[in-house]
């Protein structure tokens, strides 16, 4: 079976030959464990890994990403505005004031590189004024948002048996990056217009990106991020994530399934008790990472949703560097409950941390692929 077809076949409740190994990432803090602890350095963790456990390659999933770019053009130039206390205070590329330990520099506030605690002083929507600017970053026709070569580049990935893929981010993660959260939430309550004209605003700009993609090639996986929850409940209730964001999803899901696209995962931390059902109404099959120290309970939600949602990751860090016993019993009480029905590709429920050793990122691998049908 083709890399591809197990993906669509697991996430998509039918009948794959094995399940595909995705245990999660490590970021940079954890590659620097890894190192002292037996990892070689320049070296692919996870095909290591693999090796060392006489697993084939074959297990991975490979993925292609389309390119698209839906971020800000252009973005902001970086300025570091202080230097004090052993922190920097740093105009982002986003337009926001922040402040970070001066061990980390500007790139670490672009991407999840490693676990870098921050704290915002500003964010770049402070008036109307401030929107008006911000929308002219966002022209869902300037040529280098759509790879010219797209539909080439989608053939010889599609000849390599990779997967295709896009991400981008989703409404409310995008207006708190704009308005920053406890500003956002101020607005929800106070300027419910506005709120809706910046949601509608990107709702329609992601349709747009999504229409041209499509029209060259269509993604058999898009990411939606989201992060939305805290510990213990969402971030806004479901009135608000119905009156602000689910209209926006119902743009972009029938426009995705339209052109073919199979699988449309949200990536959301935290407790997700009160949004997978409002996901589900707006057409998305997949979720992630199903984060047990912020309470969720994966089987319990197998048993309210059936399946009408996929799940990747789900499996608690914290037992994974706890390892031996402790996580054995937690893997057996939930991957095959959940591999019994399809729908699910089990890993690290969030990015891989410092306190999982290598030894034991071995030993979970090798759990997972005992029971996904690769040793």
């Amino acid at each position: 079976m083709s890399n591809r077809d197990r993906y669509l076949q697991t996430m998509l409740f039918q009948n794959p030959d094995r399940i595909p190994l995705n245990p999660g990432g490590p970021r940079e803090s954890t590659l620097t464990a890894w190192h002292q602890q037996g990892l070689p350095v320049d070296a692919d963790y996870l095909l290591t890994a693999l090796d060392e456990l006489g697993i084939s390659h074959e297990a991975c999933l490979r993925w292609s990403g389309l390119g698209c770019i839906s971020k800000m053009i252009p973005e902001y130039e970086p300025q570091i505005l202080a230097h004090k206390d052993g922190h920097y205070i740093i105009r982002d590329w986003m337009g926001a004031v922040t402040e970070i330990s001066d061990r980390y520099d500007e790139s670490y506030l672009r991407s999840a590189k490693d676990f870098v605690t921050r704290r915002w002083h500003r964010f770049p929507i402070e008036s109307r004024a401030d929107w008006l600017e911000m929308k002219q970053r966002y022209d869902a026709h300037n040529p280098l948002r759509i790879p010219a070569d797209l539909a080439v580049q989608a053939r010889i990935a599609r000849d390599q048996d990779r997967l295709l893929t896009e991400s981008f981010n989703g409404v409310f993660w995008q207006l708190r990056e704009w308005c920053g959260l406890e500003n956002l939430c101020i607005l929800m309550a106070e300027e419910p217009d506005f709120v809706q004209e910046m949601a509608e605003f990107w709702g329609d700009y992601i349709l747009d990106l999504i229409r041209q993609m499509i029209a060259q090639a269509c993604p058999d996986r898009v990411l939606i991020s989201e992060d939305m929850a805290y510990k213990a409940h969402s971030m806004i209730s479901p009135a608000m994530t119905r009156q602000f964001i689910l209209p926006q999803y119902q743009k972009w899901l029938p426009a995705l399934k339209s052109g073919g696209c199979s699988v449309v995962e949200l990536d959301s931390d935290g407790c997700i008790d009160e949004l997978i059902p409002i996901w589900i109404e707006a057409g998305i099959n997949c979720c992630s990472p199903i984060e047990v120290a912020a309470h969720c309970d994966i089987l319990a939600y197998r048993r309210l949703y059936g399946k009408q949602m996929a799940y990747v990751q789900g499996i608690d860090k914290r037992l994974i560097a706890q390892g031996g016993q402790a996580l054995e019993q937690h893997i057996l009480a939930i991957v095959p409950a959940l591999f019994a029905d399809g729908g699910y590709i089990p890993g690290c429920d969030h990015g891989v941390p410092p306190d999982i050793s290598w030894p034991n990122f071995l030993d979970f691998v090798r759990h997972l692929a005992r029971l996904s049908g690769w040793l």
